[in-house]
């Protein structure tokens, strides 16, 4: 059993620092970038907006 240490040299007996630390740095090549899976929520999001809004005028110009 390893004994190890907290930044500020704190006894860390389950490690967990070392271990949040190294998943940390490993996280960013194992995800894919946010902003690659971002793209396709935004257009989906801004069309779902564009069919609210035509719908929307047509029962207005509809009801006029």
């Amino acid at each position: 059993m390893a004994n190890t240490q907290g930044p500020q040299g704190n006894y860390d007996p389950a490690g967990s620092t070392q271990m949040f630390r190294a998943f940390v740095d490993e996280a960013p090549q194992n995800r894919p970038s946010a902003s690659a899976s971002s793209g396709p929520r935004v257009g989906l999001i801004v069309g779902v907006i564009a069919v609210v809004v035509i719908v929307a005028a047509v029962a207005w110009l509809a009801l006029k």
